[in-house]
């Protein structure tokens, strides 16, 4: 059992981290006090990205993209997740759904998105459906070879730099012993289509210049050049995509933390109190010992997760843990690191203040940790007829 990286995995942390340290970190302050990331800015992080050869990274060869496993993959955004997410997100990583494409959307969609000329953005939540994704409301009806659709969603996020979104849409109902739930098919929706409107959406403290947007649709007609995949079968499409985004914010979280934790670390061994450093009380001491075993437990749960998937074995309950354990010990880490702080970690002098309100919706999105808990416990009483 071999638990260490090979050279080229070294590689690819060395690179991406250095990338994140000098292209990312050094405008995150600038951003967070604006709320803005200048599209001058975004348009250079995401051609040094190209220049790199990183862009569309989790893509396979035969499309343009770098190939890497799950794995590989994984690794890049665990490096990423120690940056803004506001500027990190033009180190580009278009939706892997898009592998679904069509020849005909391959061309206007999918290559373009791996080479950088398009940018994808996702929408599925809307007011009434969060987790409940099959109760949503925003809905397509067949009008002879067209989808009208009308309905919205929210919390999209990355929309002001789409040129075109991955929406799912209700598209008929089915009666189950539940009770009414819709089927779902995917849409390819271009940004000025007309009955199709991109709204400002809400101001969240977390993740400062990372926005999120209101779709609108009001008699929006789509035709069927623009459905990906099966008429009905978005479902399915999802829950396969999910496992992707999942991942990602696991690996995300362990990287977060893991900058997070370099502070505290730091900061225990050069501030003094009763002259002495305030890693030598066992106070910090034994929370720098928990937050960093954590840490590792979420690291290597992430990665075992991302080894299954490369494997082709079944990583559904993996997944789920992963994102569940590890978006709960980044919210840990980091409310002791600021507890470590002291007074100083609520104020804007240091990034702490952020990575806390940050950490927290790391435990919404992607799934809730309930969503995630209730993924786990079924995939083990399920066998068992429970």
């Amino acid at each position: 059992m071999h638990f260490g990286l090979s050279e080229e995995q070294e590689m690819i942390v060395s690179t991406v981290r250095s990338f994140v340290e000098k292209e990312i970190y050094p405008h995150e302050a600038e951003v967070e006090r604006t709320g803005q990331v200048p599209r001058e800015l975004g348009q250079a992080i995401k051609q040094k990205c190209i220049d790199l050869g990183f862009y569309a990274c989790n893509f396979p060869e035969e499309v343009g993209g770098a190939g890497l496993s799950h794995t590989d993959f994984t690794l890049v955004e665990r490096e990423l997740g120690r940056g803004s997410m506001a500027l990190t997100h033009f180190f580009g990583r278009p939706q892997n759904i898009l592998m679904a494409c069509n020849d005909d959307q391959r061309e206007r969609y999918l290559l373009p998105a791996v080479r950088g000329e398009r940018m994808d953005a996702l929408a599925m939540t809307e007011p009434d459906a969060g987790s409940d994704v099959r109760g949503m409301k925003c809905q397509a009806v067949r009008d002879g070879g067209d989808w009208v659709v009308n309905g919205s969603k929210h919390f999209i996020s990355g929309a002001e730099h789409a040129d075109f979104f991955i929406v799912f849409i209700a598209t008929g109902v089915d009666e189950t012993p539940k009770g009414p739930k819709c089927r779902i098919t995917t849409f390819l929706v271009d940004r000025g289509t007309p009955g199709f409107e991109v709204r400002d959406g809400y101001n969240s403290v977390s993740h400062k210049g990372y926005k999120n947007y209101i779709l609108t649709f009001d008699d929006c007609r789509l035709p069927d050049a623009q459905v990906l995949g099966e008429v009905d079968g978005g479902f399915a499409v999802m829950n396969e995509w999910l496992y992707a985004t999942r991942l990602t914010v696991a690996a995300f979280s362990v990287g977060r933390a893991r900058r997070c934790f370099d502070y505290a670390l730091n900061y225990s061994a050069e501030r003094k109190q009763f002259g002495q450093p305030i890693g030598k009380f066992q106070g910090v001491s034994f929370q720098i010992a928990d937050m960093i075993t954590e840490i590792d437990a979420a690291d290597w749960l992430t990665l075992a997760a991302a080894w299954r998937l490369d494997q082709q074995l079944p990583a559904n309950r993996e997944i789920a843990s992963a994102k569940l354990y590890a978006s709960e010990a980044l919210a840990r880490v980091t409310d002791a690191t600021l507890q470590i702080f002291g007074g100083m970690g609520l104020m804007d002098d240091f990034p702490i203040e952020r990575f806390w309100r940050d950490a927290r919706v790391e435990r919404i999105w992607d799934g809730t940790s309930e969503i995630q808990r209730h993924i786990i416990s079924r995939d083990l009483l399920r066998p068992l007829g429970a």
